[in-house]
């Protein structure tokens, strides 16, 4: 079988153009994602996520989303429900912890239930960062809550309700982007905090789920690690907080190349990340030009890089035998109002 390259990329449309195709079969991506603009009805999904994996010829390459709840939930009505965001789970646990863990576990339960059924296998949740006072709403609501034994015992649960389901999760912004005080789709945030506060709060809830099987970067400069460069492009922060403090050795995912955060060209960014540590380049947006520039700079999964992907591909391998009626009702006796 051909080498996979160390990327995931996604599409412009709802079905892929003769140029995608061509691209995708010569360039063998790991993996793909999914948008909004690539969301119609149900068999479309099917068969844009078949056609990917046919490009490939690989069927069991993951399909990635972004399905969280709230304002970034790519699936809505009538595909999915409209679901409360993080955020809500959070109030939710502070009132009942119990209740808080099992709605979360349910939610995310829901979600796999959502996205197999189209096919998709991977969703970028639990969303692991604790936010500060003042912080770019980019996280906002998406974050469980502003304390670290919040974040953890939500975004366990969230994932092991995914992976019950046979959908990987992918835990972000490692190793926190709760501090942020800009939107990294449009500027490159430097958090200044020393390096004793970020270990209590901000890399605590990734260090405590260590074992989940994939994480995503955050484009963020810790000054009191490395002044120069974003945990994305860092080798620093990849080898001595994600892999060293933080203690996660599975499969590490850049976030989306094509944010402005990041500087330089796109084969520039993909040659960067790459030699930071970072096992897979994300490019998002489906423009041809920019994903033929990581292409370019893009090397085959091999060493640690293969053996992590491989391993985090067993992680989905079994599901369980849930009732999704039964899950829907009892996740309606926590979220009534859930459209």
């Amino acid at each position: 079988m051909t080498e996979s390259k160390s990327m995931i990329l996604g599409c412009a449309g709802k079905s892929l153009a003769p140029e995608e195709i061509s691209f995708y079969r010569d360039e063998r991506p790991w993996g793909f994602i999914l948008f909004a603009r690539n969301i119609g009805e149900t068999e479309q999904i099917r068969d844009l996520v078949a056609s990917m994996r046919d490009c490939v010829g690989r069927p069991d390459a993951p399909v990635f989303i972004d399905q969280e709840g709230g304002r970034v939930q790519r699936l809505r009505p009538p595909l999915a429900p409209n679901y409360p965001a993080g955020g809500a789970l959070g109030a939710l646990w502070r009132d009942d912890r119990e209740a808080g863990r099992r709605a979360a576990w349910l939610l995310a339960r829901l979600h796999a239930f959502d996205l197999l059924r189209h096919g998709v296998t991977a969703d970028c949740l639990p969303v692991l960062d604790v936010p500060v006072k003042g912080a770019s709403e980019v996280i906002g609501a998406r974050a469980y809550g502003t304390k670290p034994n919040a974040v953890i015992e939500l975004g366990r649960a969230s994932a092991e309700g995914l992976m019950a389901g046979g959908v990987l999760p992918v835990m972000k912004h490692i190793p926190g982007h709760g501090r942020a005080f800009a939107d990294t789709h449009f500027a490159l945030p430097t958090v200044d905090t020393p390096l004793a506060a970020l270990r209590r709060r901000d890399f605590a809830p990734f260090k405590a789920l260590n074992h989940l099987p994939m994480a995503m970067t955050a484009h963020v400069v810790y000054s009191a690690v490395d002044p120069d460069n974003p945990a994305t492009t860092s080798a620093k922060v990849v080898s001595e907080v994600i892999r060293g403090e933080i203690g996660f050795d599975g499969l590490l995912m850049s976030d989306d190349t094509s944010m402005k955060a990041l500087s330089g060209d796109f084969p520039a960014k993909a040659a960067a990340i790459l030699a930071a540590g970072v096992d897979l380049v994300l490019h998002c947006n489906g423009v041809f030009e920019e994903m033929s520039g990581i292409a370019s700079r893009t090397t085959p999964l091999a060493g640690k890089s293969l053996a992590r992907a491989e391993r985090a591909l067993t992680y989905i391998r079994s599901r369980d035998v849930a009732d999704e009626t039964a899950i829907r009702e009892e996740f309606a006796t926590y979220f009534e109002a859930v459209a």
